[in-house]
């Protein structure tokens, strides 16, 4: 009879996975359908973190923000969208983007309706007193220098009574001295309702780029020489001489 059982082949000329246990055989369908499912795992991560990173971004350190009404010309116009600093509301000293100075730009929470967000000018800080006369602002009895405004519209700005600002609160006014809703009318801003001081405008493009602050330098007071002027030495020898 015939022996039909195949006989036990050999490899020749060519590499067998029984050669060594190291060689692995894959499944290729099988494998692309796990390295697929990876990738999108991995896809998915990558999108939570980078929403997160914006997240705390927008929380802590910046927001974009749009300018609503006309109290700020001729510096910032009606649907302007401008980037506020945040960190500001930490009040980081060493850095003068990490504090609010007089002069800043600032956004904050409106005193009397705190759903409501206004934008302003610094311009007394805590401590402070601040008047109002003949068309010049003074900030401790010193002339406020303000370039940003229009000469037509400080001609027009009315007298304000002598005040001093509460500690912890800032006195801010709008460039459009005639046109704003400030603390004139209704006092005070408390520094916990300031969230932000901005810093960038993205909107429009022919003004896209960094706001520079406002020059706000105090002037020093001419005083009258004849009022402290002393007497030579010899009028007070000849004084006492008669």
């Amino acid at each position: 009879m015939l022996n039909l059982k195949r006989k036990e082949q050999f490899d020749f000329g060519s590499i067998s996975a029984c050669d060594d246990d190291d060689i692995k055989v894959h499944k290729f369908k099988r494998a692309s359908q796990k390295g697929l499912w990876t990738e999108s795992l991995r896809l998915l991560r990558d999108i939570v973190l980078i929403v997160a990173v914006f997240v705390l971004f927008g929380v802590f350190v910046a927001q974009p923000v749009v300018v609503e009404g006309t109290s700020m010309v001729p510096q910032l116009q009606n649907g302007e969208r401008l980037i506020v600093n945040k960190l500001v509301y930490y009040n980081f000293k060493n850095v003068s983007w990490g504090h609010l100075e007089r002069g800043d730009i600032v956004v904050f929470w409106y005193p009397q309706d705190p759903s409501k967000s206004f934008v302003k000018r610094i311009i007394a800080l805590p401590g402070e007193s601040v008047e109002i006369k003949d068309h010049v602002v003074f900030i401790n009895d010193h002339p406020l220098k303000e370039p940003y405004l229009n000469d037509s519209v400080r001609k027009r700005m009315a007298d304000l009574e002598r005040l001093t600002v509460e500690k912890h609160h800032f006195y801010v006014m709008g460039d459009n001295r005639e046109n704003s809703s400030d603390s004139r009318s209704w006092g005070q801003v408390p520094e916990k309702y300031i969230y932000g001081k901005v810093f960038f405008r993205y909107w429009r493009p022919s003004k896209f780029g960094f706001l520079q602050k406002g020059e706000t330098k105090l002037e020093d007071i001419e005083e009258d020489p004849d009022e402290d002027e002393e007497e030579p030495e010899e009028d007070y020898q000849a004084l006492g001489r008669h």
